[in-house]
């Protein structure tokens, strides 16, 4: 159970802060956009934004600052390691306004894996969380990441930070799940475009999206996805957008 559920017609939304030198320079290819996006869709959280920024503290704050005014949660991952570089933990507190501590909690977390003596300085700053924030559980290597407000701070590296997602999720507020079905048109987007956009203006609250791909054997082909949270609308729209893929078919073979 979510600590906090949506009304039935309320929208949780997300952001995800994605923090690193590695990502934008290349060095690291990012595997938690996708996992993240899709584990929000499931229990019914929109991922509206996804951003990237680097190292750097201030870029972080104005990031944090403007991402928590705008959606109902803000997801960050990286820079909760224990190098210099490592200045997340910093950057949130900054942008809260708050002091940044050891918090002992998060000492007696890490201490289930490091002995006393070397619980080093270092190894310190993944202790480091602002004052008052609640904890998230890292069931891989211990260290822990931390909420403040709407702000929930994951780590980068992926197996951690779907550790600290599926530690996280009981407590967030969700909302009403989004629903999708898929089609494959078996055809090119530009027979479909107009016929298409026909649909879509009798179904204004349901969302409908074309996704041409390309096959070595069939060439261009497109995928119609048909998203909506009401299981009745989804049903109806789903309907003529198959009749309306059945009528351009026929006239092609005209």
């Amino acid at each position: 159970m979510a600590e906090a559920s949506a009304s039935k017609n309320d929208v949780v939304t997300a952001a995800l802060l994605v923090i690193g030198d590695e990502i934008l320079s290349g060095r690291t290819q990012d595997k938690n956009i996708g996992h993240v996006a899709g584990y929000l869709t499931g229990i019914g959280v929109d991922l509206r934004e996804v951003r990237v920024v680097p190292d750097v503290v201030d870029e972080i704050v104005a990031a944090v600052n403007d991402l928590r005014r705008r959606y109902t949660h803000v997801f960050t991952t990286g820079g909760i390691g224990p190098t210099h570089d490592d200045v997340t933990a910093e950057a949130v507190a900054k942008a809260f306004g708050l002091p940044l501590g050891v918090d002992e909690r998060a000492v007696a977390m890490l201490s289930r894996r490091v002995p006393p003596a070397e619980m080093n300085e270092a190894r310190l700053r993944m202790a480091r969380t602002p004052a008052g924030a609640s904890l998230i559980e890292n069931a891989v290597s211990w260290a822990p990441g931390f909420s403040i407000g709407n702000v929930h701070v994951m780590a980068g590296v992926p197996v951690i930070a779907q550790a600290m997602l599926d530690a996280l999720a009981p407590r967030l507020k969700t909302g009403r799940k989004m629903l999708s079905r898929s089609l494959a048109a078996g055809l090119k987007e530009g027979d479909v475009g107009g016929p298409l956009a026909q649909v879509q203006a009798r179904f204004p609250d349901v969302a409908i999206g074309s996704y041409p791909t390309f096959d070595d054997e069939v060439g261009f082909t497109t995928t119609l996805v048909i998203r909506s949270r009401d299981a009745a609308r989804l049903d109806q729209a789903e309907a003529a957008v198959t009749a309306m893929l059945a009528e351009v078919r026929a006239r092609l073979r005209r």
